[in-house]
């Protein structure tokens, strides 16, 4: 006779993970959707709901969740009046891409790849020739940008044939890694003010009879991560995001799309031993473990050698009814990163022995090795609908 309370739980199983919409609704599709309609050669619309338009914008605010904007109409009203309009009228939105990360989503956009082609597949990856971990965001340590991501970015494709391209985004970030392997192309335009950036956007949409245009604005995830997405700084952050929104949508030239996007949501974790589950104090979770990468809700575990196995089994045990855990194969076979038979074969050792994915709100931190990222108040990475689902708003002129 079985007794129930003996019985080991059963781990979450890797088919229940709801895979971003490669191919038809994911943020990779978004820019060759709008270069197709502009009539870039290579270019393929696979966002199908979408309606071409000569000139298109692209406002990328870092961290507006879907379910964000659903959850705060009083903050967001012109937003939220434009929820009916996301992904071409329909009403729903597009996925971010797995892991649900700025790093990651923006090579995603700029590329129109994704995260298993393009190659920045988390926050934190191992690389395969330093066996060091290199952190995508702030590319530390250096790595030569076009042996990392090789790839041309959709908007070098645009401006090569004859799309006037630019992007409109805090000066900080013109000459950075990241916005080289993911956003390079055409011109580079730094404005300090969000209202300055908009007011910019808008001629740079009117400049040509073709034109593609990015721009960004990050204040709002950086308060979501200090302070959390149910926090007053947050809410007033989302306010300014509104108005900037709005901003933008009333100067629009003729033959204009604008689509507002995000690279991920976001959810708020309980400061406790329940939600944050300390790595560097749990000897079963380190046992064997020679670099712990990604970020608390998207980690990539890295093995010392011939324990791969034996990490699996021990984090499948430890923490498999509350996080997805995967061998690197099975997550990439399953997709996590992208459709296999688009996989790159240069990106294979950057992903974990063992990838985990949270399912519940809880994180794996690293108090010792990661205090800030360990403080944060909002996080994101996994495949939840809080971190994945994403808007794709639309105003037409």
């Amino acid at each position: 006779m079985a007794y129930a309370a003996w019985d080991h739980p059963e781990p979450l199983a890797l088919g229940s993970a709801p895979l971003p919409e490669y191919g038809s609704g994911s943020l990779a599709d978004l820019l060759p959707t709008l270069a197709a309609g502009m009539a870039v050669p290579g270019m393929t619309a696979s966002i199908t709901e979408l309606t071409p338009a000569d000139r298109n914008c692209v406002f990328l605010i870092d961290g507006l969740g879907w379910e964000q904007i659903r959850a705060h109409p009083d903050e967001a009203p012109f937003l939220t009046a434009l929820l009916g309009s996301s992904r071409g009228g329909t009403g729903r939105p597009i996925t971010a891409g797995y892991p649900a990360t700025t790093a990651t989503s923006l090579a995603s956009v700029g590329t129109g790849l994704p995260p298993g082609a393009h190659g920045l597949p988390g926050y934190t990856v191992r690389n395969p020739q330093t066996q060091q971990l290199m952190n995508q965001l702030r590319w530390q340590p250096w790595t030569d940008p076009a042996a990392w991501q090789p790839y041309p970015t959709v908007f070098q494709l645009a401006q090569d044939a004859g799309v006037h391209a630019a992007q409109v985004s805090s000066p900080a970030f013109e000459r950075t890694p990241l916005t080289k392997v993911a956003l390079s192309g055409g011109t580079f335009h730094g404005r300090l003010t969000g209202e300055e950036r908009m007011d910019l956007a808008a001629d740079q949409l009117a400049a040509a009879d073709r034109s593609l245009v990015y721009t960004y604005y990050a204040e709002l995830d950086g308060a979501g991560h200090r302070y959390g997405v149910d926090s007053d700084t947050w809410r007033g952050q989302l306010m300014h995001v509104d108005r900037l929104v709005q901003r933008l949508a009333e100067q629009l030239p003729a033959r204009s799309a604008l689509y507002v996007t995000a690279d991920h949501g976001m959810v708020d974790i309980p400061f406790d031993e329940q939600h944050r589950i300390d790595f560097d104090e749990d000897w079963e979770l380190r046992a064997g473990v020679a670099l712990l990468g990604g970020e608390g809700r998207a980690r990539h575990v890295y093995a010392v050698p011939g324990a791969a196995g034996d990490v699996l089994t021990c984090w499948r045990e430890v923490l498999g009814e509350q996080f997805w855990v995967a061998s690197r194969d099975e997550a990439i076979t399953a997709g996590w990163f992208g459709p296999p038979d688009r996989f790159d074969e240069r990106v294979y050792e950057r992903i974990g022995d063992v990838v985990a994915a949270a399912h519940d709100d809880v994180l794996i931190i690293a108090s010792e090795r990661e205090p800030k990222e360990s403080a944060m108040v909002g996080n994101h990475g996994s495949m939840t609908p809080a971190e994945q689902l994403v808007p794709l708003l639309e105003v037409r002129s």
